[in-house]
């Protein structure tokens, strides 16, 4: 399955600052099974730019590392 990024639900990430100016968007790729299939991740001033792709996992890791710091 393949999603492009004007098809996907993009949301603000509750991981972002508060201040309003360094905010990314999370968008989920779901599989037919209704498994995550994909993670993707952009700058919110910049949404035509660059996106990371990640796996589920690795998007997990990301988040515990970042949370314990």
């Amino acid at each position: 399955m393949s999603t492009t990024a004007t098809e996907l639900a993009w949301f603000k990430s509750s991981y972002s600052g508060s201040s309003g100016d360094s905010r990314v968007e999370v968008a989920l790729s779901i599989h037919d099974t209704g498994q995550v299939e994909t993670v993707h991740v952009r700058d919110s001033k910049v949404r035509q730019g660059p996106q990371l792709t990640l796996a589920p996992g690795t998007w997990s890791r990301f988040l515990c590392y970042v949370t314990r710091a």
